[in-house]
């Protein structure tokens, strides 16, 4: 599978490769803002609910496409739930951590804290798709990393709460993405249907799920709800969520999901930057203003290697020194 999606990545143009990330990064930069707003500055109580909007925006779009033959994938059956497992449950992981983290922190800590999510991709691209990595791919990525820790560091606003939504966050945006890349290979679903059948399959149980906790009355409850403005940026974080998982397996289809994961971070240069200025939840600090600086140098560098090489930076080319991650199967054949 890993040998079959690399070749696969390698063989489109990169035109593709960087219109496709581009792609995922205005929509990122977004959802995030429109989030923040719908959840910090309405005060909405429910990001599950939220979720669940953009779950059904979703299903309904791509089954009005599909029935006006816009898009193809193929009809329901057993067998799709086997196909698509374990992405349902990553999807909803990724959503609920997602949204609850972008509530309790500023823009600019929610930003620096998820780019643990890119080392944690490599990890699992080694460990799930066989990868290896040059070593300046490595050193861009422990940069980005490094960067993250600096900046965190002078969080004057720390919150353990926060802090453990946003590294869940990061765990399962990291399996989502290389699981995405792997259920992309099987062309009986194709993008469309991967989708489709993510939200599909969740939809309910996470909607019963804010029943019985009470999220679901909190939401109804909502004294907003006649507030026009906000009707409005709740429909557009619907549509957003719509648009962003789209751009995501439209960026790992032609790219890696580590290069995926890498675009989501150089997003956070814009978010990051503006939320100094923008929001008023930002603490200024000199340490955290260089970890920031250290982190994008870091992505920007890595989008270089990336977007400047013929191979895909979890690639084989020969002749390109790598820095190989071991999985127990290389250990094995050791002894």
């Amino acid at each position: 599978m890993s040998a079959e999606v690399c070749r696969e990545t390698a063989e489109h143009p990169r035109l593709l490769k960087l219109s496709s990330a581009l792609f995922y990064a205005g929509s990122s930069f977004l959802i995030t803002v429109v989030n923040k707003t719908v959840l910090t500055s309405f005060r909405f109580p429910s990001y599950l609910f939220l979720g669940i909007g953009q779950m059904i925006t979703t299903i309904v779009v791509l089954y009005l496409a599909k029935k006006s033959n816009t898009v193809k994938f193929p009809d329901f059956d057993r067998s799709v739930v086997l196909k698509i497992f374990p992405l349902p449950l990553l999807y909803v992981g990724n959503h609920v951590t997602g949204l609850a983290s972008t509530k309790k922190l500023s823009l600019p800590m929610f930003t620096v804290l998820r780019k643990f999510t890119i080392l944690m991709t490599m990890i699992l691209e080694a460990y799930l798709l066989r990868k290896t990595f040059s070593r300046h791919v490595v050193c861009s990525v422990v940069m980005i990393v490094f960067g993250a820790m600096v900046a965190a560091s002078s969080d004057l606003a720390f919150d353990v709460e926060a802090y453990t939504f946003i590294l869940l966050n990061d765990a399962f945006t990291a399996a989502s993405g290389v699981y995405t890349k792997k259920k992309l290979g099987d062309q009986s679903l194709g993008k469309y249907g991967v989708l489709f059948y993510n939200s599909l399959i969740i939809v309910l149980p996470t909607l019963l799920a804010s029943v019985f906790t009470g999220d679901l009355h909190k939401a109804l409850s909502f004294e907003d709800w006649r507030n026009v403005v906000f009707v409005l940026c709740f429909l557009l974080s619907c549509f957003m969520g719509f648009v962003l998982m789209y751009s995501i397996v439209l960026c790992s289809y032609y790219n890696s999901a580590l290069t995926t994961t890498v675009v989501g971070a150089i997003k956070n240069v814009a978010v990051a930057y503006i939320g100094i200025f923008v929001g008023g939840d930002y603490m200024f600090s000199w340490i955290n203003f260089l970890g920031l600086s250290i982190c994008m140098s870091g992505g920007l560098a890595y989008s270089y290697l990336t977007f400047n090489s013929s191979q895909p930076p979890g690639g084989n080319a020969e002749g390109t020194e790598q820095q190989k991650i071991l999985i127990p199967e290389d250990l094995s054949r050791k002894d």
